[in-house]
């Protein structure tokens, strides 16, 4: 059996190493082999797994940081079949990536927008009248970096081996704990025996809108919870794209959502929300480097 992955690419991006971490778990588990298959987008790698095109992908949905990657909830939000069947949080340590023989040569950065916000304290402090350019990746402008030096990239330092490029600083991010949590997206009725065990899932997340704007129609949904004693590790809003003002709520649940507690749970939390999605229950994968 081999499972096709789709990732934000080109190669050398962190979430193709989440995805190759992954791979390498699946076949010292299962026996499977994967295939990576890059995306030039987060949208566009979640796109591939709903309409059929890959098995899985491996997406990033929160730095320690800067916080959640947007783009990953709200595609989650609008693709209704997409289940989540396992999470695995990466360490992240950015690397300046430059054919420049010194700092002082450097007129331009490119990297991801959330790269970019991770090292800007270093970025102020070391490069202060540098433009900061926004790319789809970390690895997007790295092949732009032999024909101008005097540019550089954030990005990994296996990003720098795999194009073989100079680096000129490591561990440039603001944050040395520095870490981004990424998931493991499948179809819903995909089969995904390989991920299940005997024992509970340990989250649960989840998204829903309120019917209206109104005092106390947050709350009401937080408390069910907190009554059962279900701890929340997160909870975010974002807008509904309908009207200023309206929100859906992100979520994330120290639970199993198969429990009877949960069970329980969701059951009243529907009679109080609008539209509730259920994004699945799954652990979390210990990774070492």
């Amino acid at each position: 059996m081999t499972l096709s992955i789709a990732h934000l690419g080109p190669p050398g991006t962190y979430a193709e190493q989440a995805a190759v971490i992954y791979a390498n778990w699946l076949k010292q588990n299962t026996g499977i082999e994967a295939t990576l298959c890059p995306y030039p987008s987060i949208a566009q790698s979640l796109q591939a797994v709903a309409q059929g095109n890959t098995q899985l992908t491996v997406v990033p949905v929160e730095n320690s940081i800067e916080g959640s990657v947007t783009m990953t909830m709200d595609a989650l939000w609008m693709l209704d079949s997409l289940r989540i069947q396992l999470a695995l949080i990466l360490p992240i340590t950015h690397t300046l990536i430059s054919c420049a023989t010194s700092l002082d040569e450097i007129k331009t950065v490119y990297s991801h927008p959330q790269a970019l916000a991770q090292c800007q304290g270093w970025l102020e402090q070391f490069l202060p009248n540098v433009q900061l350019i926004p790319s789809n990746s970390t690895t997007e402008a790295l092949k732009l970096l032999k024909e101008d030096t005097t540019s550089a990239a954030i990005a990994s330092m296996r990003a720098a081996e795999l194009y073989n490029l100079p680096t000129l600083a490591t561990g440039i991010n603001d944050r040395p704990e520095n870490c981004t949590r990424f998931w493991v997206i499948s179809q819903g009725e995909t089969d995904n025996s390989y991920h299940k065990s005997s024992a509970s899932r340990t989250h649960t997340s989840l998204a829903f809108s309120l019917p209206a704007n109104l005092p106390g129609a947050l709350v009401k949904p937080l408390q069910i919870f907190a009554q059962l004693d279900i701890n929340l590790s997160r909870i975010e809003s974002r807008p509904t794209k309908r009207s200023l003002g309206e929100y859906l709520f992100f979520m994330d649940l120290e639970a199993d959502a198969d429990t009877p507690k949960m069970q329980s749970a969701l059951a009243e939390l529907n009679s109080y929300t609008e539209i509730l999605k259920i994004f699945g229950s799954y652990n979390i994968l210990p990774i070492e480097i």
